[in-house]
Parts: C-alpha cells; structure tokens; sequence
C-alpha cells in the first residue's frame, strides 16, 4: 500500500524538480543552505576559547553516559528473587520483540522521507550528492538516536520493576522509591547526554558550510522516530491496559492477576508507552528546540561575532545544567535516604517534588554564572542577564507545571477526590463528568501560566534585544523551550519512575511469589529477612499512584516545550517568505483571507487525531478483550499460558502499528496538501494546530491522571476493591487511559513533525509557484488533500469494530431460556459490507459468556 502511494508522489515531484531546475531557478534549499560562523574566535571571560568550552561540554556528555551505563550495571546487581526476575525478563522478551517490529516499520518511513529528501535536494534544488547524502545520513543517525534511547530505557526499566517488587517484601519505603528514581535518573542522563553529544559533533567537527543540512536532517530524522513510537506505543499500551482491566470487572479478578493473559501484554504496554514513548520523545524534543534555536540565530542575527557567540552560549549552558541536574539528583538522595532511612510510611511523591524544585534553583543559578562568564566579554555582553532571566523563565516552568498538574492529577488533589466522591452516588456517569472538569479547570490554569512565563520573557525582550537580532521576542520563546528543557534528565527520571512502579505492582502478582511453598524460609534463608507481604502490597500501590502523578507532569512540559519551540520554527519559514521581514508582513494578518482560513483548518485536523487515535484504541481493545475473554482460565491454574500472553501482545502491536500508520501518512499528506494551497495559510495552519494542541493534549492528560488515581485512591485508602464504587472508578479510568496515554502524547511529536518537514514542503511550493507553475502547485495540493482525506476516513472505517450491531445490542439479563451455542444471528447483513481490519491469526467462535449474536472478526482483506 504505502510503495502504491509513494511511487506516482516521488515520480511527479521528480517531473517537477526537472521542470523547474531546467529553467534555471535558484532554488536556495531553505535552512539546509545555512553556514555557522567561525566559533574558533569566541573568547570568554579570562581569554578562554569557545571551542574549549564546547570541547568540556562533549567531556560531561562521555560522563553523563558513563553514569547512565553505571547505574544499569548496579541494577543488574541488585538482589532479585527468581520468580521476579523470571516475569520482569519475559516483560523485556515481549518489549524487544514489540521494538524490534517496530524498528523494521521505522526504517520502511525512514526511506519514505529519504526518498523525498533526495527528490528535493537534489534534483530541485541541486545540492551535490556529497551534501544530499548528509541529510540523509543525520536524518537516519536522528532516528536512531529516538529508537536507541527507548531501547536503553526498556532495558533498565525491566530491571527495575522486579527488584523495586522484590525490596517491598522488606517492608521500608525508602528502597521503592531509591530503585525506580536512579532507573529514571539514568535514562535522562543517557537521553540528554547522547542528544547533545551528537549536537555538539555536528557543531564542531563537521564543515561549517554543510552544518545547516546535518541539523535539519538530524532533526527531521529524530521527529520521525518519536512521532511513530510515541503514537504505536501510545496505542499499544492503552489496548492493553484496558483489555486487562475490563476482566476485572468482568470476572471480580483483582488486579493483576496471574490468570489473566492480558496483564504480560499490560506490562509491555506500560514500556512501550510509558517508557519507550517518552523516551524518544525527550530525546527529539530536546534535539529540535536547539535545531530551532541554532536556526534563529543564523537567520534573526546579522553579526556573525554576535552567531558565534550565541551558539557557544546555548550549548555551554546545555552542558551545564545536565551537571546541576546530576548534583541535584545526589544531593536529594543523600537527603531523602538520611530523612526516611528508619521511616516505616512516606509520600512517596515529596521527594520526587523536592527533587524538582531543587534541579530548578540549581538550573537557574548556574544559567546565570554561566551566562555572565561566557557572554560579558562579547558583543552581546550588556545582555547577558536578560538572556538568563528569560531562560529562568522557562527552567521555573519546568518546575511551575508540575506543581499545577498536581493540583488536578496527585492522589492528595481535591478535584481527584472530587472524582471519587461524584463515583459513590453516580457511579461512571458522574465519574466521568468530573474528571472532565478537572482536565478543563487545568487546560485554563496550565496555559494562563504558560502565557504569563512566556509575556515574561517578551517584556524583557524588548528591553535591548532588538539591538541585536529581528524578532527578539520570537527569540525569547525559543529560550523559554530551552529552559523548559534545561532540567531534562529530571524531567525525563521523574517520568520513567512512573513505569517501574507500575510493573512492580504487576511483577510482584506475576511471579505469585506467595503461593510458593515455605517461601517465607526460603527468604529467611537466602535473603536474611522475614517477608511482609501486605505491607509490601500496600506500599507498591501507594508507590504507583505517586508514579502516575509524576507521569502526568512530563506530559504538560512536554506538549508545551513543543508549541513554545514551534514558535521559533515557524519564525524560520516566514523570514524565508518575507525576504528577512522586508516585505509580505501584511499576509500575517486576518485581513489576508488564507492565514484566517489555515487558523480554522488547524484544529480539525487536531480533533481528527485525537479521534483516529482513540478509535484505534478502541477496536484493538475489543480484539484483546474478545480474545482474552475467550482463553482467560480461573480454575485449575495459578498462571495464564505465555504462549496466550504473547498472542495477547501480538494484538497489541497488530492495532498500534496499523493506527500508527494509518494516521501518521494522514498528517504526512496533509502537510504536504497545507503547504501547497498557499504559504501563509500553511502558516496560519501551523500556529493552529500548535494552539489547538496545547489545549487539547493538557485537558486530555490531565483529566486521565485524575481519572486514573481517583481509581488508586479506591484501592489504596478506601481498601474497596471488588465494590461498585470500584467499578466505576475502572470505568473512568479505561476512558481517561487513551486520553492521557494515547491522544495527548502523540500530539507533541506530531506537532513538531509537522513544522520541521513543512520546512522542505512550503519553499518546495513557494520555489514552483515563482517559476510560473502555480497551477501545477494547486493541482498538487488538491492531489494530497485527496490522499490524506482517504487515511482519515480509512482511520476510522478500516478500523471499525466487526461485529454486528444486534449483537451489541443484546440485553446482559435475558429471561428466556438460555441460547443455544449457535448465535441467534451470527452473519453480518448482507447489505452492509464490512471494511478491512489489521491481519489476525485467531479468529475464536462465540464463547458462551459473549453477546449472542456477535461474530467473529474476518481476517484482513477479507470483505
């Protein structure tokens, strides 16, 4: 399907190219035509050189890599029971099967978007094949870099969760929250590291002339990876979650349990979206705000003294702070292990909170030193303390955001609790209805502080900025990004402690280490202790619910680094549109007809998303539900068979990556339709779908994180497990898991996907439409509106749940006598042909607890 798509796409942009390359355009090839400045003659306070400082930046990167190998070494040490460890590797076999799949799936985009990089650079804009094959080469590396990042966080996430399940059974707190923090820690500092390492490369060693070509395609390449592992794993793990919860209520199973064949393909899912996801989200997010950043200033600053001096500041202060970052995280834990050494109970979200605010004032402060030793004897100089204080402003964010979603997500939140009390009486309904309220309460007060940091940073722009570069204020809201970013590795070790928690809680019902005989000898013998196993259940669900407010406040920073960071990425089109803000500044007006109409357009696309996402979700989550509902084994076994629980995870990643593709080829193409109807109506798109974005994903987010510990809150401090309360909480929770999980993730990446390849795809239509072929241009646009039209309607008719409406509609208490076990109408209507699903190699008959009247799935392509 895709090579049918891409064919007649790559064979008409080659006509094009030829056309217009044969009439002698000078096509300028946008931001890859871009040479930095000499950084050799930036000097410092005292006389030192830029590039030794840049030198000293790649020396923390080699040290925040050793630390994140360190700590996966001391994992791999700790004590772990054999029944523990035996589930957590079967978690990690599962999820390198799931990223494997997923790698293949990524190169086959990868050569999509490779395809297209060769079309335009070199034949249209005709860049020698040594620059084209750059490009290329750093998108590549980009992605790599995405998927090699999640790889690493699975691996020592899975280490994590059994050793986190196994310290419980001694009954102190202080180890759950150690174990899970320094996994954390480690993946940030790996992620962060390995971004600026490769960033610094790029800066240094490779010919200042080719640089502009290895940022964008290292760019492109990283946002292509996070955007497809971000929406399959957001999918992923959503089907599966739910798929495992539904059967609680269906069979009064407690959560977890071994029995069920969906909890191995949860506890994958949470890796897959809660691990894998993040990870190579943090990973481009970082990576594309200092491709923006680097694209400013080579674009709005004129003086090349000023570039250079600029460049070696944003990446020194990079460096940096992953330093203060790393001091941060000691000294909390130097802290936190003196203050509960002895505790019997602790909050478990306190010292991930103390640990926040510290990186913060740790952050801010070396963002000051650092700027005044690196910029007070350069030409920029006079400003340094501006420049700082609007990288405070968004390093406070980072802190800020957390603190506010807290207020609508923690277990101690009296909109959760609200949550739970609307339950009691109302059951789902009204659980439902407030954890709505409680997203739309956060998307007002989020983007209010959103909005005031950033009318910060614009106030102090323009006391002297302008002196400097055009559009300081563009500028500022780029820095803020920065410095939302500036605490990363604790931003991304707060997020990943959220996973380990949570397979910890599944780990410890997996290996149904209570059930083994005289297991309390056995760990008074080989371990030294006497095991406390409520206590260790109770503390592992506290632990949880602090992991699922903590994952709820890496969602906000990052949907918010991405809108913030877009600013200054659309800022790079309209300087190529307006010849450097010298003419057409009147388009960027709502008296210029197309940028109102791409204002309006972007939103639609931003619910069609969030739809198409949810609807993936859905019927993946009826395929586990039916299969899992038809195998599932209560009597007779202490677990469900592996070979069940690995088809379960088959399922999982059947659904993830068809939606996945389904939807990312429906952006892809409405990118390329957008940019071809006019320019600034792509622009007015673009700041569309970043504003639509914002809302739309910290109201999903947030209402799921409410939704999800009103549930915890049940089973934690109100010990109602099995009650109708319960159930209702469940249901609120299995509508809030694709709404925080799913929808509101993916939007981050695919808003930055989008500005970075409309880059490439808006100076393609604008370098047509100056030779003369603007109908070739609109016949173009039409062409791929058409196609990204078909994938949003496949995105919802392709994957329809196949069963017949009868047999939904059967009522659950029947008094006749009971149907035989031939469904009363097992055949769809013949005058309603069924569409396509993704291929299944189970297709089970109606089992006996099922609807009558509902039917077995076809097999794909069957019709």
């Amino acid at each position: 399907m895709l090579a049918v798509l891409v064919a007649p796409l790559l064979t008409l942009l080659a006509g094009c190219a030829q056309e217009t390359s044969s009439s002698g355009s000078g096509v300028h090839g946008g931001e890859a035509s871009l040479s930095l400045p000499d950084l050799s003659e930036v000097t410092v306070f005292g006389g030192m050189s830029g590039r030794v400082l840049l030198g000293l930046g790649l020396v923390v990167c080699v040290m925040g890599l050793a630390m994140g190998v360190a700590t996966y070494l001391q994992m791999r040490k700790l004590e772990v029971h054999t029944s523990m460890r035996e589930v957590s590797e079967l978690i990690y076999s599962t999820c390198k099967a799931y990223l494997a799949q997923q790698g293949k799936f990524l190169l086959v985009l990868w050569a999509f978007i490779a395809a297209v990089i060769v079309v335009y650079y070199k034949v249209l804009v005709g860049f020698e094949w040594g620059r084209v094959a750059v490009v290329i080469a750093f998108s590549l590396i980009g992605m790599a870099g995405s998927y090699s990042v999640a790889w690493f966080g699975i691996r020592v996430n899975t280490l994590a969760n059994s050793r986190v399940a196994f310290a419980s059974l001694r009954g102190k707190p202080l180890p759950l929250h150690r174990m899970p923090l320094k996994a954390g820690m480690s993946i940030g500092m790996v992620l962060i590291s390995l971004e600026l390492f490769m960033m610094l490369v790029i800066l240094m060693f490779l010919p200042r002339d080719i640089a502009g070509a290895c940022f964008i395609g290292f760019a492109i390449g990283e946002s292509l990876g996070a955007s497809a592992l971000r929406i399959a794993g957001g999918i992923f793990t959503k089907i599966a979650d739910i798929g495992s919860d539904l059967m609680k209520i269906a069979f009064k199973i407690k959560e977890d349990d071994a029995r069920n064949p969906g909890v191995i393909a949860d506890c994958t899912g949470d890796n897959a979206g809660d691990s894998v996801g993040p990870s190579a989200d943090g990973f481009e997010t970082y990576g594309v705000t200092g491709v923006a950043l680097v694209t400013f200033v080579l674009l709005g600053v004129h003086d090349p003294a000023v570039q250079a001096s600029l460049l070696v500041w944003v990446f020194v202060v990079r460096a940096v702070m992953i330093v203060a970052s790393a001091v941060s995280y000691q000294l909390n834990d130097l802290y936190t292990a003196r203050r509960y050494r002895d505790a019997e109970r602790m909050d478990f979200e306190r010292p991930l909170s103390n640990l926040v605010w510290l990186t913060s004032a740790a952050c801010i402060v070396a963002t000051f030193a650092t700027t005044w030793f690196v910029l007070a004897d350069t030409a920029a100089g006079d400003q340094w303390w501006r420049l700082a204080t609007i990288v405070s402003c968004g390093t406070l964010a980072g802190a800020l955001i957390p603190e506010l979603v807290k207020a609508f997500t923690s277990t101690s939140s009296r909109h959760v609790r609200e949550v739970v009390k609307s339950s009691r009486q109302g059951g789902p309904s009204l659980n439902i209805l407030s954890g709505l309220v409680a997203g739309n309460f956060s998307a007002y007060w989020l983007g209010i502080a959103i909005v005031g940091l950033m009318g910060g940073s614009y106030l102090l722009s323009e006391q002297g900025l302008g002196d400097l570069m055009v559009a300081p204020a563009v500028f500022s809201f780029g820095l803020v990004a920065f410095g939302f970013l500036g605490m990363g590795p604790v931003t991304i070790a707060v997020d990943s402690y959220g996973p380990v928690t949570d397979n910890a809680q599944s780990v410890y019902e997996l290996s149904v280490i209570e059930d083994i005989e005289d297991i309390d000898a056995e760990l008074e013998r080989e371990y030294g202790f006497t095991p406390q196993w409520e206590r260790g259940k109770l503390m592992l669900e506290e632990n949880d619910g602090a992991g699922n407010t903590f994952k709820a406040t890496a969602k906000p920073v990052l949907i918010g680094t991405a809108v913030v960071g877009a600013t200054t990425m659309i800022f790079s089109i309209i300087m190529g549109l307006t010849g450097g803000l010298t003419e057409g500044i009147e388009n960027l007006s709502l008296l210029h007809p197309p940028f109102l109409l791409g204002l309006i357009t972007g939103g639609s696309v931003i619910y069609w998303f969030t739809g198409a996402s949810i609807q993936a979700v859905t019927t993946g989550a009826h395929r586990a539900v039916e299969f899992i509902r038809t195998t599932i084994k209560l009597d007779g076994v202490s677990k469900a068979s592996e070979a069940d629980s690995r088809r379960v995870v088959e399922i999982c990643t059947q659904y993830a990556q068809q939606g996945m593709l389904t939807m990312f080829l429906g952006v892809f193409f409405a990118t390329l339709a957008f940019a071809f109807v006019e320019p600034y109506f792509f622009i007015g798109y673009l700041v569309s779908i970043a504003t639509f974005g914002l809302y739309q994903a910290i109201f999903m987010a947030n209402a799921g994180g409410a939704w999800d510990n009103a549930k915890k809150i049940v089973e934690t401090d109100l010990h109602a497990k099995g009650t109708q309360l319960h159930d209702a909480t469940i249901v609120g929770d299995t509508v809030g898991d694709p709404y925080k999980d799913t929808s509101s993730v993916a939007l981050n990446p695919v808003i930055k996907f989008t500005t970075l390849f409309g880059l490439l795809a808006v100076d393609l239509a604008v370098s047509l439409t100056d030779q003369g072929r603007h109908t070739l241009v609109v016949s173009l646009a039409a062409v791929f509106f058409v196609v990204s039209a078909y994938f949003v309607h496949r995105s919802f008719y392709g994957m329809r749940i196949q069963t017949s409406l009868e047999g939904d509609d059967e009522p659950a208490v029947v008094e006749e006598p009971a149907p035989s076990d031939e469904p009363a109408d097992g055949l769809p209507s013949p005058a309603r042909p069924r569409d396509d699903e993704p291929a299944s190699d189970d297709a089970p008959g109606a089992a006996g607890d099922e609807a009558p009247g509902e039917t077995v799935p076809q097999e794909a392509g069957a019709r």
